[in-house]
């Protein structure tokens, strides 16, 4: 699995799994629940996980929405 989106904002977190959900490229969200231990202040980002042959298709999707994606 590789990082396709690393971001502080949790709609856009949601979005982008909505996104890429409708079409049918599967993700995982990770540091969801690192809240716990900043206090549910919003400063650890959370990560968006995808498959690596599905990078293109999703970065793809990423930038016909003008949303940013981690690069490497």
């Amino acid at each position: 699995m590789k990082e396709l989106l690393r971001t502080n904002d949790p709609t856009l977190v949601a979005f982008v799994t909505a996104l890429l959900h409708s079409e049918e490229i599967d993700c995982f969200e990770m540091d969801v629940h690192m809240s716990v231990l900043e206090g549910s202040i919003g400063i650890l980002p959370r990560r968006i996980m995808i498959r690596d042959a599905d990078m293109f298709r999703a970065r793809a999707i990423l930038r016909d929405h003008d949303i940013p994606y981690t690069d490497g």
